[in-house]
This record gives C-alpha cells, structure tokens and sequence, in this order.
C-alpha cells in the first residue's frame, strides 16, 4: 500500500514553537519525533509499505530526521504561497496505485487504529472521523447514513471532528488526481485537499465514506495541549 504524508507546511499556528522547527519533529519521547513514530508504525504493519513524504518547509532537518527510513520525499517549492492540494498535486504519480492512504504529519495515531484501520486495504473511499468532538479551528465532518456530506471549517451542525486521514481505492484516488490537476492549470493551489473533496461530493461524483475511531486515542498537533496529550498515547514495545 502507499502512504503519503503532507509535511510541507510551516505550522503557523504553533508560532512561535515552528519558527525553526517543522511542527511533525515535535519530540514524543527520547526516541521518536512526530513523523518518525508515524513511520515507524506503518513500517512494523506493512512489510510492502510505499512511503512518500511530501516537504517544503525546513525540508533537509526532515530528510535527515528520516534518511535510514527508505522514505521518497517529494518536494513542494512553493509551500509559502500554497497548501495540500499542490502539495498532494507534486506527489500525483502516487496516486496512481490501488490503494492510497494520505495523512497529514502532525497526526498521532494509536497501534489499534493503525494496525486495524490505517494499514489495512479498503475498496471504497473514507476518512477518519472522531464523534466524540468537534474541532473550533479545524476541519469538521458532517454524514448523513455512512456517507460523508462535507468536510470542512465553519460547518454548523458537524458531527464529529475530522482526523486527518483519508483513504482511497485505486479507481478514487486516481479521480482525485484528475481533480487535481484540472485545479492546479487553473491556479487554484491555495486550498485544503479536502476541500476539493467536498467540490467533488457536491457535484454528485464522488461518494465518501468514514469510519469512526471516538474508540481509540489519536491527536492532532495545533497546540501544546495536543502535544501532551500525543505523548500519553502509547505504543507497542518493538517500535
């Protein structure tokens, strides 16, 4: 299966804890930064893992952080004026596989989402969805059945908190790449992916689905908050 996770952005919102610092190499503990745990769990999950990570931002200290990984960066040189939709764009040809996992780098996840959820094949498009909670300044997620009716800010009656985890069939990801590339000749590059995901749910031609992890911890890194509660979330002991 192939991960690709979108580490290219300056994470302003931590100002100033990522002025020189790209928020995914927050340290856990002594051994593990953000990214590299993430890495570390797929690996252990997934013997044929393809693992591309897409930088821009202080991109040689996260190259460095993961050079005995057998990772395949790919670089966004415009990171500074654009967001994840350029950013998932320069990695297309990744989405041209059967199935496709993106992840955003400052999510920390816990072995049992990873290991039954996240490194498992699907058929179908899905995110991961919290319904637990729901995010004041991130994207949240609203359903009607099992389908996703949008994902995004502002939304008035969310019903749970996006996670920052989509998955994707080969026939998906390869509409989503098509999307993607209408978008970036029209220079529409400053937007979320997900947004793009809900243009295309609102044309009534793509159909996503979510699973919900309220079960399980995970955390998303936006604040110092998030960073302890990301360091109470254990792993297995051979990561």
């Amino acid at each position: 299966m192939t991960y690709i996770i979108l580490a290219a952005g300056e994470g302003k919102k931590m100002h100033p804890l990522t002025l020189k610092c790209p928020k995914t190499m927050f340290r856990l503990d002594e051994d593990f930064t953000i990214i590299k745990r993430l890495i570390r769990q797929i690996r252990i999950l997934d013997d044929d893992a393809e693992i591309v990570v897409v930088v821009g931002f202080m991109s040689e200290t996260i190259k460095k952080e993961l050079e005995m990984e057998n990772i395949i960066f790919i670089n966004n040189p415009f990171y500074k004026i654009t967001k994840s939709t350029a950013s998932l764009w320069f990695a297309g040809e990744y989405l041209n596989r059967d199935n496709v996992v993106i992840l955003n780098s400052d999510v920390v996840l816990s072995d049992d989402v990873m290991k039954n959820i996240v490194c498992q094949e699907t058929d179908k498009p899905f995110l991961l969805m919290d319904k637990s909670s729901v995010a004041e300044h991130n994207h949240n997620v609203h359903v009607e059945g099992e389908k996703v009716v949008v994902i995004g800010y502002g939304i008035s009656s969310p019903i749970g908190r996006y996670c920052n985890v989509i998955k994707f069939d080969g026939i998906s990801a390869r509409e989503l790449y098509e999307e993607l590339n209408g978008l970036m000749e029209s220079g529409m590059y400053n937007h979320h992916y997900e947004d793009i995901i809900t243009q295309m749910i609102f044309a009534n031609v793509f159909e996503m689905y979510y699973e919900n992890i309220d079960h399980s911890e995970w955390a998303e890194i936006d604040s110092i908050d998030d960073l302890i509660k990301a360091r109470s979330i254990k792993v297995r002991p051979r990561l």
